[in-house]
C-alpha cells in the first residue's frame, strides 16, 4: 500500500485552457474594474493581428487601458520604475499577455502598485529582507510561449546580469495570478528555436520536480501528466506543420502550466539551482540553460544516488521517466535510466541547443557558478551534490 507522508499545496490559479480563451479575457478584466496595466512583450503579443481586436474587446467592456513592455529578463530597476510611473494612474488590474518575463515582471508590478515600495524591500538573498504582506493588485496571466510556467506560480523572477549580477525571487502567495488564461494559438508565433528552447524548460521543471525531495503523489500524478504531454506534443510543436502543430501546442501549453504548478509546489533541482549564476552572470537565455545541461544533470544525479542513496526513490522515479519518455515499458530499471540519459542528450542535440561555450563561459568561471549554485533550487535536489559533481555537470556541455 503507498504511504501518505503530509503535504501542503500552495494556492493557484483559476485556470481557463484551449484554443479560442483569449475572447474570454476582456469580460473577466472588466469584473476586476475599469482601468487596466497591459504587460507585453516588444512585439509578442502587441506586434500580432490579434493586438488590435483585443484592444478592441476591451473598450467593448468599458475598459481603459495603459500599456508597458518588458524586454529581456526584468530587472529590479525596471519594476521599480514602472510601479512609479502608474502608481498615481488607479490601475485596477494587470493583466500580462507574453513570454516567463512578461509574466514575471507584471507579478512583481502588481504585488507593488498598491504600496508603491521598491522591489528590493523584498527580493530575496539580494534584498532588505522585509516581509510582504500584500494586498496585489489583481492580476491575470497569458503566457505566449509554454516554457516557464510562471502563470501558475508565486514567484517574480529578476535580473542584474554581469559580474556582480544575480538571479533572484519576489516571492509570496499573494502574487499568484486571479487567472491563467492558457491559449494554445498564442504559441503559433513562436520561432522553432524558442518552442525548443521553452520546452525544454518545461520538461527539466517536470522532471525536476517528479524526483524532487519535496514531491508528493499530488504534484508527481501532475508532473507525470506533464511528461506525457511533452513526448506526444514537443516534436510536432518544434516542427510546426500542420495540422499536428496546434495538437502539439495545445500539448506543451498544458505541460508548461504543470511544471509551473510543480515546481511552486515542491522545488526544482541542479540544472535551475546552476540556472540561477549562469542566467545571472551570463548572457544565456533559461531554456538553453535548461535544454544542454539536463542530461548531464540527470546523469550525475542518478550515478550519485546509486552511489550513496541506493534506496532514495528518486532512482525509481528516473527510471519510470526513461521507460515513458522512450516508449518501452520491458525495459528494466538500469536500462531505463541509460535511456533517459541517451533520449535527454540526444533531444539536445536534435534541437540544436548551444552549449555553454557559445555564451562565453569557461571553465575559469566554473568555481564562481559553482559557489553561488547553492540557492532553493537546488535544496529539493533529489541528493545533495559534491562542488566536484556540479562542476562536472557544467563541464559536460562547455
Amino acid at each position: 500500500m503507498q504511504t501518505f507522508k503530509p503535504f501542503y499545496i500552495a494556492r493557484l490559479p483559476r485556470i481557463l485552457f484551449g484554443r479560442g480563451r483569449l475572447n474570454e479575457a476582456p469580460a473577466l478584466i472588466a469584473g476586476y474594474g475599469r482601468k487596466a496595466l497591459l504587460v507585453t512583450g516588444k512585439q509578442s503579443f502587441c506586434g500580432t493581428p490579434g493586438w488590435q481586436s483585443f484592444v478592441d474587446a476591451l473598450a467593448g467592456q468599458g475598459v481603459a487601458w495603459q500599456h508597458c513592455t518588458v524586454s529581456g529578463e526584468p530587472s529590479p530597476q525596471l519594476i521599480d520604475d514602472t510601479v512609479s510611473r502608474f502608481r498615481e494612474q488607479n490601475i485596477e488590474v494587470v493583466v500580462a499577455i507574453g513570454g516567463g518575463s512578461v509574466l514575471d515582471a507584471a507579478k512583481a508590478i502588481a504585488g507593488l502598485l498598491p504600496s508603491g515600495d521598491s522591489v528590493m524591500d523584498y527580493l530575496e538573498g539580494v534584498g532588505r529582507n522585509q516581509t510582504y504582506r500584500g494586498p496585489s493588485t489583481p492580476f491575470i496571466a497569458v503566457p505566449t510561449t509554454a516554457g516557464t510556467g510562471s502563470e501558475a506560480t508565486k514567484n517574480a523572477v529578476l535580473s542584474v546580469q554581469g559580474p556582480d549580477g544575480f538571479k533572484k525571487s519576489f516571492r509570496d502567495e499573494c502574487l499568484v495570478p486571479e487567472y491563467a488564461i492558457l491559449d494554445p494559438d498564442l504559441l503559433a508565433t513562436c520561432s522553432p528555436a524558442l518552442i525548443a528552447a521553452d520546452g525544454m524548460d518545461a520538461l527539466t521543471q517536470l522532471l525536476e520536480s517528479y524526483v524532487s525531495a519535496k514531491a508528493n503523489p499530488f504534484t508527481d500524478a501532475l508532473a507525470w501528466s506533464g511528461m506525457q504531454a511533452v513526448k506526444s506534443g514537443f516534436f510536432a510543436a518544434w516542427r510546426g506543420v500542420e495540422p499536428d502543430a496546434g495538437d502539439g501546442r495545445a500539448a506543451m501549453a498544458y505541460a508548461a502550466l504543470l511544471s509551473g504548478i510543480t515546481l511552486a509546489q515542491v522545488g526544482l533541482g541542479s540544472v535551475h539551482g546552476l540556472a540561477s549564476p549562469l542566467g545571472a552572470f551570463f548572457p544565456i537565455p533559461h531554456g538553453v540553460v535548461c535544454g544542454t545541461l539536463v542530461a548531464a544533470a540527470t546523469e550525475v544525479n542518478i550515478r550519485a544516488l546509486q552511489a550513496r542513496e541506493p534506496a532514495n526513490p528518486a532512482l525509481l522515479k528516473y527510471a519510470q521517466v526513461g521507460r515513458l519518455l522512450a516508449g518501452d515499458d520491458a525495459l528494466d530499471d538500469q536500462q531505463a535510466r541509460d535511456a533517459l540519459i541517451a533520449l535527454l542528450a540526444d533531444w539536445s542535440d536534435s534541437l540544436q541547443l548551444d552549449r555553454l561555450g557559445a555564451y562565453g563561459i569557461a571553465e575559469a568561471d566554473f568555481p564562481l557558478i559553482v559557489a553561488n549554485a547553492r540557492g532553493s533550487s537546488m535544496q529539493t535536489n533529489p541528493i545533495v551534490l559534491t562542488d566536484e559533481e556540479i562542476g562536472e555537470i557544467l563541464a559536460r556541455r562547455i
